[in-house]
């Protein structure tokens, strides 16, 4: 197999890259923002992320093979205010259309939040999707969820693959399984005191839960302060509550914790505080699902089977009007 070149913007703490490097890919260039997270991925990668993308030209960052980006999903997000293009976040999406335009890579893989679909009527997404097919790429896009690649948190996202050339590519098919928390979560009897929730919270908690709560379980509250007691997590948020995910009604989720319901290995080094690895985990992208994503983009750069047109058929023998003739209807 070719060792392909990646450049990994928006880099996070570096799941994206995880998940490519696990086909032997090379990282040559990677961008992330967050002095946290930026030295989360320094500690586990040895190399600091260059800073804000906006302050590099697209010719400046080095040629590859495949440009990599989980770009912010704020401005789209049902917690966030749903901004879109009007948020200065939302429009770092044109960096990453400036730096294909550019560099022009065989290939490319883009994350956000499942809304970025439905976003202001699915003209944001239809937007994107333009763009990007104007640079000349196909582009293939399906939202997973990553209860079904084995991990036990219900983490529903977008994921765009884009190739120069016209070949076919097939998105994973999921396990269709999540582990059990027990093999998440760690024994009550290695977590400090402090991540315990006050006997008022608790008492609140326990008064206000819906049905019987399985062992274990994480309880969630959601916006409007509904608790619901579930045997996986919802999605990690960057800015959700310190109570916003709770085990067993009783604690909150350990930095630890969080990493491994987003797939990293327990070797990956956690060297920034908890109110920070509560964000990045939050911000972070599911390992399993890149990865998986991440192998079937190299079959497709390997084979390069061409894209498989269906053929258009012309409807005979219905009678002609105004929209049968502007339009050729495909069975």
């Amino acid at each position: 197999m070719n060792k392909y070149k990646t450049i990994d913007l928006f880099a996070g703490i570096g799941g994206i890259r995880l998940g490519f490097e696990a086909y032997g890919c090379e990282t040559v260039f990677a961008s992330e923002w967050d002095k946290a997270a930026q030295d989360m991925y320094e500690a586990n990668f040895g190399v600091r992320p260059f800073g804000d993308i906006n302050d590099i030209a697209p010719e400046d960052i080095p040629d590859h093979d495949i440009l990599l980006a989980g770009f912010p999903c704020q401005p789209f997000s049902i917690a966030g205010k749903g901004l879109g293009f009007a948020d200065t976040r939302g429009t770092l999406f044109f960096n990453i259309e400036a730096i294909l335009d550019v560099k022009k890579p065989q290939a490319f893989l883009l994350e956000n939040v499942k809304r970025l679909t439905t976003h202001d009527n699915g003209q944001t997404f239809a937007v994107i999707l333009e763009k990007l097919k104007n640079l000349g790429y196909t582009v293939y896009h399906k939202v997973f969820n990553s209860l079904d690649f084995g991990l036990p948190q219900k983490r529903e996202r977008i994921y765009i693959v884009g190739f120069r050339e016209s070949i076919h590519f097939r998105f994973p098919q999921p396990p269709g399984y999540y582990k059990p928390l027990k093999e998440i979560l760690q024994p009550d009897i290695e977590v400090p005191k402090n991540y315990y929730i006050s006997t008022e919270l608790r008492e609140k908690r326990f008064s206000s839960v819906k049905g019987v709560p399985p062992f274990p379980s994480i309880w969630h509250e959601n916006i409007g302060g509904n608790i619901s007691a579930l045997p996986y997590s919802c999605a990690l948020r960057a800015g959700g509550s310190y109570n916003y995910l709770v085990v067993n009604g009783e604690r909150r989720l350990t930095d630890r914790e969080m990493l491994r319901l987003q797939g990293f290995p327990d070797s990956f080094k956690i060297n920034i505080p908890y109110s920070q690895s509560r964000k990045v985990a939050g911000n972070s992208v599911s390992v399993p699902v890149i990865q998986a994503i991440a192998g079937e983009m190299m079959n497709s750069l390997q084979n390069k089977k061409d894209v498989v047109k269906e053929p258009v058929q012309l409807t005979l023998f219905e009678p002609q009007n105004e929209y049968t003739r502007s339009k050729a209807i495909v069975r």
